[in-house]
C-alpha cells in the first residue's frame, strides 16, 4: 500500500467525506483530490497535520509499518456536532437534547422489533 492508499484509508477509516477531510487538514477539498488521486506528491507538512489531528501513527502512514492509529482517533461527528451544538442559545440546545432522546427511544423500539 503507498503513501497515498494509506492517506485515503484514513479518511475511509475515520468515515469522513474529502470536503470535511480536507478542511479538517486545512486545505481545499480539490488539493486532497489531488493527493488522493496521486496527481500531486504529498508534502511531509500534510502528513504532520494529519498526524496531529487524527492520532494517526505517522511511520504507518509512511512504510505501513505499526498500527495505524497512535491511539484512539477522534469522533469527527461528534466533534462536529458538539461545535455546532456549543454556539446554539439554550433554547435550541434543549430542543436539540429532546429530540437526541427521541431518536435514541425509536432506535431502542426497532433494536427490540429486530431482535
Amino acid at each position: 500500500m503507498s503513501v497515498v492508499e494509506r492517506l485515503k484509508a484514513v479518511r475511509h477509516t475515520l468515515n469522513v467525506s474529502q470536503k470535511v477531510f480536507a478542511k479538517s487538514i486545512f486545505m481545499s477539498t480539490s488539493n486532497l483530490a489531488c493527493l488522493e488521486s496521486g496527481y500531486r506528491k504529498i508534502k511531509d507538512t500534510v502528513l504532520d497535520t494529519v498526524s496531529k489531528i487524527y492520532n494517526v501513527n505517522k511511520e504507518w502512514l509512511l512504510t505501513g509499518k505499526g498500527e495505524m492509529f497512535d491511539m484512539e482517533p477522534p469522533d469527527v461527528k461528534l466533534e462536529e456536532l458538539s461545535g455546532i451544538f456549543k454556539r446554539l442559545n439554550v433554547h435550541f440546545q434543549g430542543y436539540i437534547l429532546d429530540q437526541v432522546k427521541h431518536l435514541e427511544n425509536i432506535q431502542k423500539k426497532e433494536n427490540q422489533v429486530n431482535k
